[in-house]
């Protein structure tokens, strides 16, 4: 590496990807140059260097990571209302920007280049007192967010959120806040499970060893519709991914149980329609953020934020391929965090 270069995660095809050697950016009139302090690695890293690409193998290299915060590093001179040394969080699709998401762009760098950069657009000015650590869960907390939001969550509504990775967590952390007076977790790991404890979950089932419906049932009710057994579980946030988990959430659900399905499900899925028919109930899927950061940032900047419930591994960007290793340890993960200025 010289003067002109930096070190920048790109993914060259299907399960090829490496630590290059590229042209540090510059910005133009209408960007910024932000130094990346934090990157988490998220699930969708991990597909699209399966894939190769977003949805299939890309012709050029293309650079990952999209849950950054960093430093105002440069500001092209048309750019307004942002400075030179502001800390920030960068919405990796605003601007019409799609950072880490096949565009030439990645976050794991410690340089990054944000095109037509606008205040409440791409670039979030954070508190001088919230930790980079914080900061860089501000992408998938918005995902959580807007799932919340999605499903309608009322505080009187008992929940159940099937899968505790980063997302999950979220999912839990807001419903908590907002006061929902029952939030289950279930998953198959311990480890993510007693995160999810510590995030305020009322009930953690490891499906592991545990029967599902029935730990439900004794914790929310249960009913008997058409002869159906069900439980009193009034909406289901499905952000684990299995296959036999929206089919399983369909089976015990009650009249007119809200699903909520976040997790990217590669396969189709086979559902018993009849029987979701029968119970009237709702499907409704959340992808992205469209307004959530400016709470999210809110939320991060309480006191008493534990970013560490979220983060299980922090690994600087030289050892990328430990951040791999640890991330695709499902069981015993949660948020990696990558050190982009180490």
């Amino acid at each position: 590496m010289d003067a002109g270069t930096m070190k920048m995660v790109r993914v060259h095809g299907p399960g090829a990807v490496s630590l290059d050697d590229v042209a540090i950016p510059r910005c133009g009139p209408t960007d910024v140059l932000v130094r990346v302090a934090r990157c988490g690695l998220c699930g969708s890293d991990l597909g699209y260097i399966e894939t190769g690409g977003v949805a299939a193998p890309a012709t050029e290299p293309f650079g990952i990571g999209h849950e950054l915060a960093g430093t105002i590093e440069a500001v092209g001179s048309a750019v307004r209302g942002i400075a030179v040394g502001t800390r920030v969080i960068v919405n990796p699709m605003g601007d019409g920007n799609g950072i880490g998401a096949g565009a030439p762009e990645g976050a794991f760098a410690p340089l990054l280049c944000v095109a037509d950069a606008t205040v409440g657009g791409s670039i979030h000015p954070i508190p001088d007192h919230v930790g980079w650590d914080a900061a860089a869960l501000a992408e998938p907390l918005a995902v959580a967010l807007h799932a919340v939001r999605r499903g309608g969550a009322t505080p009187a509504d008992k929940v159940a959120v099937y899968g505790a990775g980063p997302i999950g967590l979220g999912i839990v952390f807001f419903l908590k806040r907002m006061g929902v007076r029952h939030v289950a977790a279930v998953d198959l790991s311990a480890g993510r499970l007693a995160r999810a404890a510590r995030l305020g979950a009322d009930l953690c089932i490891d499906a592991s060893h545990e029967d599902v419906a029935e730990a439900l049932g004794d914790a929310h009710g249960r009913a008997d519709l058409f002869g159906w057994p069900t439980v009193g579980t009034t909406l289901f946030y499905e952000a684990a991914g299995g296959p036999a988990v929206l089919p399983g959430i369909v089976a015990l659900a009650p009249f007119h149980a809200r699903v909520v399905m976040v997790a990217v499900h590669h396969a189709p899925v086979a559902i018993d329609w009849k029987m979701a028919l029968g119970k009237e109930m709702s499907f409704i899927t959340s992808m992205a953020y469209p307004d959530e950061f400016p709470e999210v940032i809110a939320a991060l900047s309480e006191p008493g934020f534990d970013a560490d419930a979220f983060i299980s591994h922090r690994v600087p960007l030289s050892r990328f391929d430990d951040a791999l290793a640890a991330a695709r340890d499902r069981a015993g993960s949660a948020k990696i965090m990558v050190s982009c200025d180490a």
